[in-house]
């Protein structure tokens, strides 16, 4: 008898550290074949090339579907929705797997669930429900929801979420998030070897921060850039460590002027991608998350570290009380900031319970 094939479809770095644990099993699996879709930002030098991070994990890549992202406009990522469901309608029609397992919200993962939709193949979905009140990514999350036959959701607020979109409650399944799962698999380097690693020197107070564009607001990517950059001008003793911001509209706005702070503060260091182990090694090291990535909502919390978490862009989520909202004007910014650093709101994390769960995601979805 043949083994049912069961084609994965990864766009970006931190999608593809939460399918890795799941992907794993699969692919040593006598039950299954796996095949592996690899495209968006993965490919692209502007996002770190995170596609040798796939290739250094063992995986075999079986399709690669390049992107048109060095300059991300609106008109762009219509542009590449579109080449997502031509392309991918192509190779699923080859292949024709049984099963197409996709995590998450973003506009790749969106034109594989419509390719698979039109050639009848099966969709799993996995951290469906969610809301992201300011980003297009919420949208397009309910609409893959409705294309999808499996939904593998974190909370059981999701769950009723998903069955209020009007999906069977019999495969809608609570198996919790997967970044906890990465987080208890992934063996985390020490404040030491993160420095020499990465070449750089961690100070008396040191914050992990992400500003991806808010892409339902223009503006306000760009206010809360401007305004978070002019409040880390004024912190003593502090590292900045920062990520590069999602291959969204405006993109290169927000990076260029994270780059331009890079050169007038030596304690501030820019990286394209740190790849699973250090990222998650750096959470542990870190006095706190600030920005508006779910990694501050999804899995922080399992580190017991603070979420200084700026905006609308992750609106709508279950959060931990770890989890400090702001509005994007400097006032704002900096009394959560300097909340968050507080020994009184620390000591309240002690015994932290992530909502997202103890681990165990992968194997259940498996």
């Amino acid at each position: 008898m043949s083994k049912q094939k069961i084609c994965f479809v990864t766009g970006n770095r931190a999608e593809y550290g939460l399918l890795k644990q799941l992907m794993k099993l699969t692919d040593i699996s006598s039950q299954f074949e796996m095949l592996l879709v690899v495209t968006g930002s993965h490919l692209s030098p502007d996002h770190g090339n995170t596609i040798t991070e796939i290739e250094s994990d063992g995986f075999k890549i079986n399709h690669k579907l390049s992107l048109q992202l060095s300059s991300v406009t609106e008109q762009s990522v219509s542009q590449a929705t579109a080449d997502v469901i031509n392309h991918l309608g192509t190779y699923f029609a080859q292949t024709r797997p049984d099963l197409l397992v996709i995590l998450g919200d973003r506009y790749e993962i969106f034109g594989a669930a419509t390719a698979a939709l039109f050639l009848k193949i099966p969709v799993a979905h996995i951290h469906g429900g969610e809301i992201t009140e300011g980003a297009f990514d919420n949208s397009l999350r309910h609409a893959i929801s409705k294309m999808s036959h499996l939904h593998f959701v974190s909370t059981n607020e999701y769950r009723d979420r998903v069955t209020q979109l009007g999906e069977n409650p019999n495969y809608i399944f609570n198996v919790g998030g997967l970044g906890v799962d990465a987080i208890k698999k992934t063996i985390l380097l020490d404040r030491d070897d993160l420095e020499k690693q990465l070449s750089i020197k961690f100070l008396k107070k040191n914050l992990l921060i992400t500003i991806h564009p808010n892409t339902l607001e223009k503006e306000h990517s760009y206010q809360i850039t401007r305004n978070l950059l002019i409040i880390l001008s004024d912190l003593k003793d502090t590292g900045f460590i920062f990520t590069a911001p999602n291959a969204d509209p405006n993109f290169t706005e927000i990076k260029s002027m994270i780059q331009s702070f890079i050169t007038k503060h030596s304690n501030a260091y820019l990286f394209d991608s740190l790849g699973q182990q250090k990222y998650l090694s750096c959470l542990a090291v870190v006095d706190a998350i600030v920005g508006n990535s779910s990694s501050g909502i999804l899995e922080a919390p399992s580190f017991k570290k603070p979420t200084i978490n700026i905006g609308n862009r992750q609106k709508g989520r279950v959060q931990a009380k770890s989890v400090i909202n702001c509005d994007i004007n400097e006032k704002s910014i900096s009394n959560a900031i300097e909340k968050g650093l507080s020994e009184e709101f620390n000591r309240q994390l002690a015994h932290l319970h992530n909502p997202y769960g103890s681990g165990g995601a992968s194997e259940a979805i498996f």
